[in-house]
């Protein structure tokens, strides 16, 4: 049985590295980019409240889906520090990062659609690419695959 005692008592860094399979040397990134937060004890010591364990899943879940650290730091700014993510907190995050997820995937989907003939013309196929961009009009949209870009016509 957990007493109250063992409820709020900090965890060491290694001991929140063992209960969030995250690396220590990770952890210490984490809190030097402002991801999460310890407190020192008398001896100097990281001590980290039991909240971080939630925060350090969302974070891995959040990297898992491809989200920028410098994305996550700035949800995690929004939500209080005295208190784990709850699941309101994460539909919020999840609806924001939903959509992006939502628009990488369309680019993707572009992208291996087009794989074969050409990549947005950047030009792999001498044939196709004078068809599809005769006279190379995508080139005064700007430099790169124009095709590829966000809101660009697949045609």
């Amino acid at each position: 049985m957990i007493t109250p005692e063992q409820v709020h008592k900090e965890l060491t860094v290694g001991q929140l590295a063992a209960r969030s399979g995250v690396a220590v040397t990770a952890l210490h990134f984490y809190e030097s980019r402002g991801l999460i937060k310890s407190n020192r004890n008398q001896g100097n010591q990281r001590r980290y409240p039991r909240e971080v364990l939630r925060r350090v899943a969302l974070i891995k879940v959040a990297q898992r889906l491809g989200i920028p650290l410098a994305d996550i730091g700035a949800a995690l700014q929004s939500l209080p520090d005295n208190r784990a993510p709850t699941a309101a907190d994460w539909q919020v995050l999840s609806a924001q990062w939903g959509r992006e997820l939502d628009e990488r995937i369309q680019q993707l989907t572009l992208l291996r659609d087009k794989l074969n003939g050409c990549i947005g013309c950047g030009c792999l196929s001498m044939e196709a690419c004078p068809l599809r961009n005769f006279g190379d009009v995508l080139g005064e949209q700007g430099a790169g695959p124009q095709l590829l870009e966000p809101g660009a016509d697949p045609k």
